[in-house]
């Protein structure tokens, strides 16, 4: 299903992005209370024409890794810290025609971005309700457990832990009274960029199907 916003969430996201280089806008998708939520960072070029989350290149990598612990596309919940496509502009020449021609290639969202949109990824979360968060690659990582937080260092285990909301006002984030179960994994973008990643994500994605074994 595609979950339904409240309209004063997106008037508040789209007040504090105004003037940022963002553009359509991805709703999350899935099961309800599902055993995992699968967080990205934000969605890419094929996202935003297409309006599905993870359905470009590194989605097809997230769905093999799906399959190999026996989910899909419509058993769990996807979505991501940042609804819209973030964009820098570049302007380069043809070589051909000599003319200059403005492209606007994917980039990595800003704190700033992430924390506009923390309200609304708070109710998502509400609604959702899975058993176990996974965060994909550092943003979203960082987005649950704060700055410090390290993909390296983390993915492939079992956390048990607060992770953080945002503040009503706005201003940042606060830990949660209650822990919230999180196996972070490397972005599954990160194998087509390094191959010699590919059997530590697979191995990762066989732990995260031992601990799925062991709450069901």
């Amino acid at each position: 299903m595609i979950i339904q916003y409240p309209q004063d969430l997106l008037a508040e996201v789209h007040q504090r992005v105004t003037g940022h280089n963002l553009a359509g806008f991805t709703p999350g998708q899935g099961k309800l209370k599902p055993d995992i939520m699968l967080v990205g960072e934000a969605p890419g070029r094929h996202e935003e024409v297409h309006n599905i989350p993870f359905s470009g290149a590194s989605g097809k990598e997230l769905m093999k890794m799906l399959a190999t612990i026996g989910y899909n596309r419509e058993n769990v919940y996807i979505t991501s810290v940042v609804r819209q496509r973030p964009y820098s502009i570049k302007r380069v020449t043809d070589k051909k025609t000599g003319k200059v021609i403005v492209k606007k290639p994917n980039r990595t969202p800003t704190k700033k971005e992430v924390l506009a949109f923390a309200n609304l990824f708070d109710w998502e979360l509400e609604q959702v309700q899975p058993k176990i968060i996974v965060p994909l690659g550092n943003t979203a990582l960082q987005r649950l457990l704060g700055a410090k937080a390290n993909i390296g260092q983390l993915h492939g285990q079992l956390l048990e832990q607060p992770i953080q909301h945002a503040k009503k006002d706005g201003s940042g984030y606060e830990l949660a009274t209650i822990n919230s179960k999180l196996v972070p994994m490397y972005h599954p973008a990160a194998v087509l960029y390094s191959r010699k990643l590919e059997p530590t994500i697979r191995d990762d994605w066989q732990q995260l199907g031992k601990y799925l074994h062991k709450i069901n």
